[in-house]
C-alpha cells in the first residue's frame, strides 16, 4: 500500500465572494492528498449575532464551506478564538455546513463533551483522531458541561485576568493541561494516528514563541500525539520534533481573505482594531493585501506534509506558498528555497534546533531536525 499523504493548513477564512477562486492555487495539492486538515477560524453563517470578548469577526457565508469540500478538504479543527463569535446559533450553522459537506470537525459542540471527542477520520483502512484546543482565550467562548462552546487548554495570564488573545500567556494551568493529556490517551486507544491542533502564541510578531508554546506540544506529544499542528499568529512559526514527531508551531494563513481586518470600515470595533494592532505589533499592512492585511513577513507560507507509511512510519516536510495579492495563496514556485529558508531561520530565532532541508523536483520540502 503506498503511504498516505496528510496535509496541514492553518487559518482558513472565506469571507468574500468566489470561494473557489482563492482556493484554486493551492487546490490541485489538496485535491490529490488522501487527508487535508485545516483551522476554521470563523464562524460559517447568516447569523449577525455578536458575541462579547473579543473583537467580533462577522460570520462567513455558510454556502463557501462546500468550496472546501470540492477542494478537498477532509477535516477542520474548530477550537479558536473566533468561533462563537455569532452566538450559539453561528456555532450551530456552521457544524451543520460542515456535516452537510461530509466535513469531519473537533473542537466545538453544543457541550464540553462534544467539544473535546476526537474526530475520527477513516481513511486505507486505518483511523487519524484530531483533537482540537483554543489555547488563547477569550474565556467566554470555552465550553462548558451544559454550555456551547469550544475545547479548551486554560493558560494563564500573567496579570492574574481571565485568558484572552491580548494578554501575555505564560503558566498551563495543570489541571487542563491534565484533562488535555486524558483526550489524547483515549483517542490514543481509538485511532492509529492522533493529531492535536492547538490554536497558540502571539500573532503578527515573526519568530516569537510564547513561553508555554513548547512545553504544551511537549505535553501532547507525551500524552500519546503522533503530530501536533499550531495556528491562531496568522503568520508562520517555526518546525520542531520532539521524541521523533513533528510539531508545526504555526500553519499560518491557510487561506484567509476578508474585509474584517481593513480599517477602513464601518464597524468601530474592527476598525479600531484593525488601526491598533498596527501599533501593538510593530507592522503596517502592504497596501496591495486588502483582503489579508497581516504583517508583510506573512505573504512566506507553508502547508505541512505527511507520509504516513504502512508500517506506521511518519515522514514529515512542508510544501511552501506565497500569498499574491490581494491574499491568494499559491504553491511557492521559484520562491520555495526562499520560502523553506525562512522557515528554518525563524525557528532558530526562536530557540528551536534548525532544520535539514532536502527539496525534491516538485518543491517539495523534507525535515530532519539539525541538531549540530
Amino acid at each position: 500500500m503506498a503511504a498516505t499523504e496528510i496535509l496541514l493548513l492553518g487559518d482558513l477564512i472565506l469571507d468574500v465572494p468566489e470561494p473557489d477562486h482563492w482556493l484554486s492555487g493551492i487546490a490541485p495539492l489538496t485535491r490529490a492528498a488522501e487527508v487535508v486538515i485545516g483551522h476554521l477560524e470563523v464562524p460559517y453563517t447568516t447569523s449577525e449575532e455578536e458575541m462579547p470578548g473579543d473583537v467580533p469577526a462577522p460570520g462567513a457565508d455558510p454556502a463557501h464551506l462546500d468550496a472546501l469540500a470540492r477542494a478537498g478538504f477532509t477535516a477542520v479543527s474548530m477550537a479558536g478564538n473566533h468561533m462563537m463569535d455569532c452566538g450559539v446559533s453561528g456555532l450551530t450553522e456552521t457544524i451543520a455546513g460542515l456535516d452537510r459537506n461530509h466535513i469531519a470537525h473537533a473542537g466545538a459542540g453544543m457541550s464540553l463533551a462534544e467539544a473535546r471527542a476526537p474526530a475520527l477520520i477513516e481513511t486505507g483502512g486505518r483511523t487519524i483522531a484530531l483533537l482540537s484546543y483554543n489555547c488563547v482565550g477569550p474565556e467566554l467562548c470555552w465550553a462548558a458541561e451544559d454550555k456551547p462552546g469550544c475545547a479548551y487548554v486554560k493558560v494563564l495570564a500573567v496579570d492574574g485576568g481571565p485568558s484572552r488573545p491580548q494578554a501575555e500567556l505564560r503558566e498551563i494551568d495543570p489541571a487542563s493541561l491534565a484533562e488535555m493529556a486524558a483526550d489524547i490517551a483515549g483517542a490514543r486507544a481509538k485511532a492509529d494516528l492522533v493529531v492535536v491542533a492547538l490554536h497558540k502564541g502571539i500573532t503578527h510578531r515573526p519568530a516569537e514563541l510564547a513561553a508555554y508554546e513548547r512545553p504544551l506540544a511537549e505535553a501532547a506529544i507525551r500524552a500519546g500525539a503522533d503530530v501536533v499542528a499550531g495556528h491562531h499568529a496568522h503568520i508562520a512559526r517555526g518546525i520542531e520534533f520532539i521524541d521523533g514527531k513533528p510539531v508545526f508551531h504555526g500553519l499560518g494563513n491557510g487561506v484567509v481573505v476578508t474585509h474584517a481586518l481593513a480599517p477602513a470600515q464601518d464597524h468601530p470595533a474592527r476598525a479600531d482594531w484593525a488601526e491598533r494592532r498596527q501599533r501593538l505589533f510593530g507592522f503596517a499592512p502592504l497596501p496591495d493585501y486588502p483582503l489579508a492585511p497581516f504583517h508583510p513577513e506573512a505573504r512566506n507560507g507553508l502547508i505541512g506534509r505527511l507520509l504516513w507509511h504502512e508500517d506506521g512510519r511518519l515522514e514529515t516536510g512542508f510544501i511552501p506558498i506565497w500569498f499574491e495579492p490581494p491574499g491568494r495563496p499559491i504553491v511557492a514556485g521559484e520562491r520555495s528555497g526562499e520560502i523553506a529558508a525562512y522557515v528554518d531561520a525563524i525557528g532558530r530565532q526562536a530557540g528551536l534546533p534548525g532544520l535539514s532541508l532536502a527539496a525534491d523536483v516538485a518543491g517539495r520540502f523534507d525535515l530532519t531536525q539539525d541538531f549540530s
